[in-house]
Order: C-alpha cells, then structure tokens, then sequence
C-alpha cells in the first residue's frame, strides 16, 4: 500500500462527504482503497435506530455537514441504507484498470447527489459509463473470484492497520477516521518526517 490511503464504502454518506473533498484538502496524492465497511469492526450501519427521530436527527446532521462543506444538497437514496456489495466490486474492478477515482466519485454522485440505490445495477452501471468503463466489462470484472478476494484482502488488510469505520485516511500508517479528519491528515502529512513521528 502506498504512504497514503483513503477508505471508503459507496454505502457511507460521510464517506461521500470526504470524497468531494479528499481530492482538494490535502496536499499530495492518496490512493483510493474501496473497503467493505460491513467487515470493519466499529462500521455505522444507519439502520440500527431506536426510533425514527433518530434516524431524522442523524440525517439532518449529515445534511448539515454537507452545506458546511459546501457541497450540494444531499438526497437520500431508496432505499437507505443500501446493499453496496455490487458497487464495491466494480468499484475494485475499476482501481485494477486505473478508473477508482473516477468511478467512485461518479457513484458516490448517483447516490448521495442524485438520490439512487446503488443496490440497483443499472445505476452502477450509469456511474461506470461515466467514466467510460463499457458495461459488458464492469459486469464482468464484477462477477470475478479474483475481485472478490481483493476487495476481501483489502478490507482485512485495513481492519489490521487500524481502520475501524470509512471514511478513514491512513498516512505514513497513522489512521485518521471521519470526514471531519481530512485537515488533521493533510497536516501530518505536510509535517517534516521527525515532527510526524513524534
């Protein structure tokens, strides 16, 4: 893995929230790691409320973050939560040819932006054809043992590092969690090397 690393689940909206802004907040490159947060041991499931006002609370709060930021109006997808596990093995198809970036942000889009399951193939498709990933091949690759084992190791291998929930970024192999850590990490990572080992 390389120095830097963000994680994240297309089923997490604050995972969306860090992708809009990972990509300007900090200052070098990160590589995108698409992780399974089901797998992750302290995972937000947004469906384990006690009554629906605190699911409207958490929404809302969300939805706030999202203005703060200054991204677009957040639109909840139906249904919410959503099964990710089809758009994350394309999501790992699409890091193999080198589109992880593109795809992810395209999807994160159709769900948090656009309002869409990404439960639903068609949609995950719509993201892949616009980063210009030919349906045929994302079906494919999506349905591969071999993409399956890696999002798998990918996820065991983020859980050992310390990554307990997306979005996480690691740096130099220190972790930082929420999509409220992007700075923190951003300045560690423009630490001289002997203050960020401190």
């Amino acid at each position: 893995m390389t120095a830097t690393a963000f994680y994240f689940d297309l089923a997490s909206p604050l995972a969306y929230l860090a992708a809009e802004r990972v990509l300007h907040v900090l200052p070098g490159a990160a590589e995108w790691q698409p992780v399974l947060a089901s797998e992750l041991p302290l995972a937000e499931t947004h469906d384990a409320y006690r009554c629906p006002q605190e699911r409207e609370v958490e929404r809302a709060e969300i939805e706030r973050r999202a203005g703060a930021y200054e991204l677009q109006p957040l639109r909840w997808p139906d249904p919410f939560p959503f099964d990710s596990a089809l758009a994350m093995r394309v999501a790992t198809y699409a890091k193999s040819i080198g589109r992880a970036v593109p795809f992810a942000q395209a999807a994160y889009r159709q769900a948090f932006a656009g309002g869409h399951s990404l439960a639903d193939p068609d949609i995950v498709l719509i993201a892949a054809a616009a980063c210009e990933m030919h349906p045929a091949a994302v079906l494919l690759g999506a349905e591969m043992r071999s993409v399956a084992e890696r999002l798998a190791a990918t996820t065991a291998a983020a859980a050992a590092l310390g990554v307990a929930d997306v979005p996480a970024l690691s740096v130099e192999g220190r972790v930082f969690s929420g999509d409220d850590c992007l700075e923190e990490a951003a300045a560690h990572m423009r630490a001289p090397a002997s203050e960020g080992a401190a």
